[in-house]
Parts: structure tokens; sequence; C-alpha cells
């Protein structure tokens, strides 16, 4: 019989933007996500671009419902995976995704920008959707704290809502930009605030048109032992 995941439940009294926007949309996410997105090629053509390797440590940051967390387990077992969300409901159908998969992942209840892990856990962070629910302060605590909690020549991965580059993506992006904090996203912010924290170098691996505007992917890496003087 499968362990169910360990969870980590951590007080917080900040605001939190469900995945939806609203909590009661909630149980509807998985379906949504499926009709909205290519999820299955979404999922794997990120994961790829992670290198992963055995006996390496991995952090999905803003879980979600643990489709992605699960799937990485299931392409390499032999790595640690880790996912942490704030939302306690999305985390109640993560667990329950896991409990039945039967993968032995770690969910951990936690904010992103106060990440309750040692300094140089991780050797990949994947985030997948979650930087255009925070404010820009918020993204900036979160790109440090990303930093902290990677090792030396580790590296994130973000897919996330992008600046725009086709016609229809353009048009979509006037209205997205007044949701949530999506701005930051569609002007291009995200690589300089990734640089702030300290990345480099900052790669945009591929851009893909989706039904609410065009997604970017991301790869940062955190300088080496030699590159950054330890």
């Amino acid at each position: 019989m499968q362990t169910p995941a360990k969870v980590l439940e951590m007080d917080k009294t900040e605001r939190y933007i469900p995945a939806l926007r609203f909590g009661w949309l909630t149980p509807v996410y998985d379906p949504l996500f499926r009709w909205v997105f290519r999820e299955e090629a979404f999922r794997r053509h990120m994961i790829e671009q992670a290198s992963i390797q055995p006996g390496m440590r991995l952090l999905d940051l803003g879980c979600g419902t643990a489709t992605l967390t699960i799937l990485v387990k299931q392409l390499h077992p032999g790595v640690d995976v880790v996912g942490i969300d704030g939302d306690p409901n999305v985390l109640a159908i993560a667990r329950a995704k896991v409990w039945k998969s039967g993968e032995n992942v770690t969910l951990d209840q936690g904010m992103v920008d106060q990440l309750p892990y040692a300094d140089r856990s991780f050797d990949r962070i994947l985030s997948s959707l979650v930087f255009h629910h925070l404010n820009k302060d918020s993204k900036q605590r979160t790109f440090q704290e990303i930093s902290r909690v990677l090792r030396p020549g580790g590296e994130l991965i973000i897919v996330d809502i992008g600046p725009p580059h086709t016609p229809w993506t353009r048009l979509i992006s006037k209205f997205m930009a007044r949701l949530e904090e999506a701005s930051d996203n569609i002007q291009g912010a995200l690589p300089g605030m990734l640089q702030s924290a300290g990345f480099r170098p900052i790669n945009e691996k591929a851009r893909w048109a989706m039904i609410f505007g065009t997604i970017v992917f991301i790869q940062a890496s955190k300088p080496g032992k030699e590159e950054d003087g330890l």
C-alpha cells in the first residue's frame, strides 16, 4: 500500500489568489486546464527543458493540483520531487491525485516568496503559470527565494504568460493585462527581475500561442561556485 503525500501545513494570513482567481472554481481547474492548454505537450516540453538527472532534488513551485509534480516523478523515478502551493483547497485535490498515482512525492503548503527550505536545497525548480498571480514585489521576493534554495549551477524553468507575439495574442493581451498581476509578464519584465536576483544566463527557450495569449518558456541558471566566487 502506498504512503500518501507528506504535507507541511503553514499558517499564513496574506491574501492568496487561487489558481482560477475564485476559490469556487478550484474543482474545475484540471478539466479546464486540459481544455485550454495542450497540457501533455506543454508539461513534457517543460520537463525536457530542465535536463533532469538521477539523484537530483526538484521543486515544483506553485504545484497546484500536482499534475506536473506527478509527471516529473513518473518520468524520472530516481529524482526526489517536492511540490509547494499556498492554496489548501488545491492541495487537497493534489493529495488525492498523488495517492491515486502511487508516486512518492512530497507536498508542502507554503507561500512561494517565503519558502520553508534550507539554502541550496534543490538542483531544479519548475514554475508553471505562477508568476502572473504575483504582484511585482512578490515576484522579486520569490526570485530571491528561488536563488537562495537553488544549489550553485542549479536551474529554474518558468512557463508563464509573456509578451504577445501574434495578432491574436496582441489583442487578448490588452484584456489579460487588466487581470491579476499579468502586466509585468506581458511587458517582458521577468528576465530583468531574474537578472536582478543574480541569475545568469537567462534564455527564452520557446513561445507558444494559447487561447488566452502567449506563454514563454524561460530557463535561468544560478551561477556555479567558480562563477560566483564561492
